[in-house]
């Protein structure tokens, strides 16, 4: 039976980026991946956002990887001539219950050390954005953007320099714990099985991450390791040229997303979205009916946007951990061995700050192994 040391369940994101990391001083890993290529899911359906960090409690594995991820991010960007900018993001409130909440990010952001958010004072927030009407604004100067795809495809040329494997469409469909390691049986694209073994397992799954969390024999239901969909719709704004915006625009965020947000891209446009909407199965159809709810949303701060000026873009769905009804859920980074699986190591619920936090996840991991 085939062999090898380490094997990384996903090529998501997450995945990439600790086969970019731990291939520096590891040997023999295998990346597996069900689809026909790197980030096919969340890690390519995503506003595409380097965040900075103010969002999450203090302490939580969200804001500690999000404001290590961000720095290393900024930095592998400039080293790697990865394309991204960044533009600095604006919080928006137009009401005093809103100018609540954007007071409580600032202060959050002060506890999780990020010092450099200010209040706009009107002649501010008009020479900055025009086209914003806002009672009070926030700026948050670390926020930026990023080409995902570009970054992905780094890691994953990176690490094939390292000699790491990718198998794509080959899907994972059992798990078995041995005494040396794990054996694990895949589909191949024609149907047929095979099976290999390996010492250390990596499972970044993303949506199918607590299905390879059972095939290993944890309780999904018992250990709250169960992921759960949320699907998020994005607008384009057809004609960007009408609406001159330099920053990422943001309204306080709820208990489960971050609001529905203007997102400038790379290329110039302008995106609206992501909304939050929990469903039973992943699908990425975009219902072109909540058009007039993106735009309700959007023109309380944008003024003179107008339904007509949105198009349908696309969909992505979030891995999220916290269930309908929920608190906050943090990240679930962990090497099992106290669950008696020793070298399996669980990458679970990364959705936002996700992207973000990629490298600091993949030098956990490592720490892990």
């Amino acid at each position: 039976m085939d062999k090898t040391n380490i094997t990384i369940i996903g090529a998501g994101v997450c995945g990439l980026a600790t086969s970019y990391l731990v291939s520096k001083e590891q040997k023999d890993i295998l990346v597996v991946e069900k689809n026909d290529a790197f980030g096919r899911e969340t890690s390519s359906r995503n506003s595409e956002v380097i965040h900075a960090g103010i969002y999450y409690p203090p302490d939580s594995l969200k804001a500690e990887t999000c404001i290590r991820g961000k720095a290393l991010l900024y930095q592998l960007c400039k080293e790697n001539n990865i394309t991204h900018k960044q533009l600095g993001k604006i919080l928006v409130a137009i009401d005093d219950e809103e100018f609540e909440k954007i007071k409580e990010i600032k202060n959050n952001a002060e506890k999780n050390g990020i010092k450099n958010l200010r209040f706009l004072d009107n002649g501010e927030l008009k020479s900055l954005e025009p086209n914003i009407n806002a009672k009070e604004a926030l700026l948050c100067p670390d926020t930026g953007i990023i080409d995902s795809h570009q970054l992905m495809k780094f890691f994953q040329d990176e690490s094939k320099k390292k000699n790491v494997e990718f198998a794509y469409n080959i899907e994972v469909v059992e798990i078995k714990q041995e005494e040396s390691g794990y054996t694990v049986t895949v589909k191949e694209p024609e149907g047929e099985l095979f099976s290999f073994q390996t010492k250390y397992i990596i499972n970044a799954a993303g949506f199918d991450s607590d299905k390879v969390a059972q095939m290993v024999g944890i309780d999904i239901k018992k250990n709250n390791y169960k992921i759960h969909y949320s699907k998020g719709q994005y607008f384009r704004i057809s004609n960007p040229k009408k609406f001159v915006i330099n920053h990422l625009i943001y309204p306080p965020p709820s208990k489960t997303d971050l609001g529905i947000h203007i997102t400038p891209d790379l290329a110039g446009g302008l995106r609206l979205g992501p909304d939050a909407h929990y469903v039973a199965e992943v699908d990425y159809q975009i219902n072109e009916k909540d058009k007039g709810t993106f735009q309700k949303s959007v023109s309380r701060f944008l003024k003179n946007l107008k339904e007509e000026n949105l198009t349908p873009d696309t969909v992505g769905i979030r891995a999220k951990l916290q269930a309908p009804g929920e608190d906050f859920r943090d990240f679930v980074i962990n090497e099992e061995s106290d669950k008696g699986l020793k070298g399996f190591i669980n990458i679970l619920g990364i959705e936002s700050p996700g992207l973000t936090a990629c490298l600091a996840i993949a030098e956990k991991v490592k720490k892990l192994l």
